[in-house]
């Protein structure tokens, strides 16, 4: 049997949301495997967490820089909540944004080799590091070109780009494509979609939400004859819910956005299409202390940490 930890205990009541004592039991009874424990609470239902993106657990800012017909967009990674409000850190986040979309980096390793005036941006970083003392990553980025739509959420917290195609391109500057693209790209933000398209999620996925609907449907007492029926309706409201073009549209939750597209297209006489979608969420999936939990856990479990 494997020893359930309060590191543990605390990692899996931050992703799904569940009780101390029914995350303590869920990695017990699953002999300390973190998925199958995930499982295990939502088929209680007991996980108020559905999807696997990992809780925001660093600080920083998105940047955008869009001109043209071609946008970027950058993550810089920090300590603090302090520095990510700071002016200096906010301004050069903006210039690496803007070094992103003039250079067209393939990928971090190649902007931290671009130059910013004299210097690198790996030595830039180094200079600013030093000169507001805190630790800073340059996490990841993005530059596009063509029909896009750019958003930023929460001063930067959140920031998405999307890209469309306009089978008429002599439509593709009208302005309610452009608007269609922004609002695009706040569904992405609002929304938080897995996949594009539902035929994109992977038959694991598929799967795993099958039978986590399956057992669910059993231990709720259902008989056996509806229980294809149960899991067939399941799997298609998790898909539904987190395939960008099958979401409610925000602005008007009687259209799904693919019939909003659809709506746009037809009123100019063209078609579109989302090619693809890009949502950077500031420390996505990094892990972050949070001592007082830790502490409150470790009590709970015996002081093992």
């Amino acid at each position: 049997m494997a020893e359930i930890s309060a590191q543990m205990v605390k990692e899996l009541r931050e992703k799904t949301s569940a009780g101390m004592m029914d995350c303590k039991k869920a990695l017990g009874a699953t002999n300390g495997d973190f998925d199958a424990a995930i499982n295990w609470l939502r088929e209680k239902g007991l996980a108020a967490v559905a999807k696997k993106a990992g809780r925001v657990a660093a600080e920083g800012l998105v940047g955008i820089a869009a001109e043209g017909g071609a946008a970027a967009m950058v993550e810089v990674n920090c300590e603090t909540d302090f520095v990510a409000k700071n002016p200096d850190f906010q301004a050069f986040v903006g210039t690496l944004a803007k070094a992103v979309l003039a250079g067209k980096p393939a990928d971090v390793d190649a902007l931290l080799a671009h130059k910013l005036g004299n210097v690198s941006v790996k030595d830039a970083l180094s200079e600013k590091v030093a000169t507001i003392g805190e630790n800073m990553t340059i996490r990841r980025c993005v530059r596009a070109e063509g029909v896009l739509g750019t958003y930023a959420h929460m001063g930067g917290a959140i920031g998405v780009m999307v890209e469309l195609s306009v089978a008429d391109a002599d439509k593709a500057s009208n302005e309610s494509v452009k608007l269609l693209a922004k609002d695009v790209a706040m569904q992405v933000a609002a929304g938080n979609p897995l996949y594009l398209r539902r035929e994109e999620a992977d038959q694991k996925t598929v799967d795993n939400e099958r039978n986590i609907a399956r057992e669910k449907a059993k231990a709720d007492g259902k008989p056996e004859k509806i229980l294809d029926k149960i899991v067939e309706g399941a799997v298609n409201k998790f898909l539904a819910e987190n395939t960008l073009l099958e979401q409610a549209f925000i602005k008007d939750d009687k259209l799904t956005v693919q019939k909003h597209i659809d709506k746009v297209a037809r009123e100019l006489g063209t078609t579109i299409a989302v090619k693809a979608m890009h949502r950077f969420k500031v420390g996505e999936g990094i892990e972050k202390k949070s001592d007082d939990l830790a502490a409150e856990v470790a009590k709970m479990v015996g002081g093992k940490a």
